[in-house]
């Protein structure tokens, strides 16, 4: 797994784009994260928690992780466009999206949603297609809870099948991916505001 997941992060790195989490402002200047993603994986476990607070009430977030057409707007980083294949946002319904960067390489992943519960929690099943052999699934909780000031604080916890997967997840510019998709994600909060 650690060496396809280091390709996609070389892939990452090579983009034209600014590096994942560090888009550019008018005039070159990369943007602070508007708000901190809190990644915790303790050594030796197969667990990884992303905990990430975001301007917008609880049912505009849920939405934006569970319609293809704002999901696609916001994951992944920056410089990849992404199509979705199936996204089936129910109980028993399956996903599959394609990332493709910009020299036309191509990242696929899919799952299934076990438990969909609007606007609180999503429980569902990940895997990335690029890996030389497949069932290294990941099982991920999503929560979505509201917060005061009309906020919305998401944790997502992942359970990998091993410590090394969860490793090599965690070696692969994946936390730069994830801050640069939730930094999209705040920008299209904003624009689905006013």
């Amino acid at each position: 797994m650690r060496k396809e997941m280091d390709r996609m992060a070389q892939e990452l790195q090579k983009s034209k784009e600014p590096a994942a989490g560090r888009g550019t402002i008018e005039g070159g200047q990369a943007p602070a994260e508007k708000n901190p993603t809190r990644i915790t994986a303790e050594p030796g476990k197969q667990e990884m928690v992303v905990v990430r607070e975001f301007d917008a009430p609880r049912d505009l977030v849920f939405r934006a992780h569970t319609d293809p057409e704002l999901y696609k707007r916001w994951i992944g980083p920056r410089g990849f466009t992404t199509t979705i294949e199936a996204f089936d946002s129910r109980s028993g319904g399956t996903w599959r999206y394609i990332q493709r960067d910009q020299e036309g390489n191509e990242y696929g992943f899919h799952g299934v949603n076990h438990d969909v519960t609007p606007p609180e929690r999503i429980i569902q099943t990940f895997e990335y297609e690029g890996l030389p052999e497949s069932g290294h699934v990941i099982l991920e909780e999503a929560k979505f809870e509201e917060l005061p000031g009309n906020r919305t604080r998401f944790t997502g916890r992942s359970v990998f099948l091993s410590v090394e997967d969860r490793d090599g997840m965690m070696g692969s510019d994946m936390e730069e991916g994830m801050k640069d998709s939730y930094s999209r994600l705040d920008e299209l909060l904003e624009r689905l505001q006013k």
